[in-house]
């Protein structure tokens, strides 16, 4: 959710139960300012905001030139102090899968987990438990990366690759129509795209390169795993995931207006194959 104008983009995920109070709209709007400024940000966008124990993380971040690759997090407790959250390595998203439950808002706090393996020892197993111990800091920036990747969603055409490969705003995008609106194939995960090469040559021979880079919510599995409703009659569709609950992405028809904004406890809905 971009931070410029965060009072009003805010309204348009009310409708999911997104709220901020008026001191924490106030704090926001002003520490992002100078966040931006103070990283040297192209950029600032309130990611959202994951809910804690003891308290709670509010998730921002700051993209350089190339908006898909040049992309930080920082997080902060208080909406007024942030700090850089450490870039997620496969290591740690491994360790962060295996820890279950609500996060203690506690950014020190170390958790630890027992796993028993089995061994091969010549033509027997053996069992063994290790233990495996992970920040909460770091399990943060693994819950952050793991949505980014799985739930983070743009409209079609609201970004452009250029020939050198790097990744800007559209500034000929202007909005989606309330037709496009009403089709899963018109929005697209913001990430390194993964199902391209499996896509026909017939279908490839329809894409248009510059503007079809990324992977359309279409092709998701499970299917059914994104509810889509208009709001305000047609001025208004929101996405909400069903794996990621508290995923929740909005544009406004035939408007350069769209966001997304996470708000949960950073849990995964693994219980989706028994709900569709």
């Amino acid at each position: 959710m971009d931070a410029n104008g965060l009072h009003l983009n805010v309204d348009h995920v009310a409708g999911s139960g997104v709220i901020l109070s008026p001191e924490q709209k106030a704090a926001l709007q002003t520490s992002l300012i100078i966040l931006k400024t103070h990283y040297k940000f192209n950029n600032v966008v309130l990611w959202g905001k994951i809910l804690g124990i003891k308290d709670d993380y509010f998730i921002a971040q700051g993209s350089g030139k190339d908006e898909l690759k040049d992309r930080k997090s920082l997080y902060s407790l208080n909406c007024i102090e942030w700090h850089l959250l450490p870039p997620a390595t496969s290591e740690m998203k491994n360790k962060a899968t295996m820890v279950r439950g609500r996060l203690m808002g506690d950014p020190s706090f170390e958790y630890e987990h027992t796993d028993v393996r089995r061994v091969r020892d010549g033509e027997e197993y053996t069992e063994e438990e290790v233990t495996i111990q992970i920040k909460e800091e770091d399990r943060v920036s693994a819950i952050v990366a793991t949505i980014d990747e799985e739930a983070s969603i743009v409209p079609r055409g609201a970004f452009i690759k250029t020939p050198l490969g790097q990744v800007y705003n559209n500034r000929s995008f202007e909005g989606l129509s309330v037709a496009e609106c009403g089709k899963l194939s018109s929005f697209m995960h913001f990430r390194e795209a993964q199902n391209f090469g499996n896509k026909s040559i017939k279908e490839k021979a329809d894409l248009n390169p510059s503007i079809d880079f990324l992977d359309s919510i279409e092709d998701d599995i499970p299917k059914g795993s994104w509810s889509s409703q208009f709001e305000r009659g047609s001025g208004l569709v929101c996405l909400r995931s069903l794996v990621w609950l508290g995923m929740t992405f909005y544009h406004v028809p035939n408007t350069t207006r769209f966001g997304c904004m996470y708000v949960g406890t950073g849990e995964k809905n693994f219980d989706i194959p028994f709900m569709l």
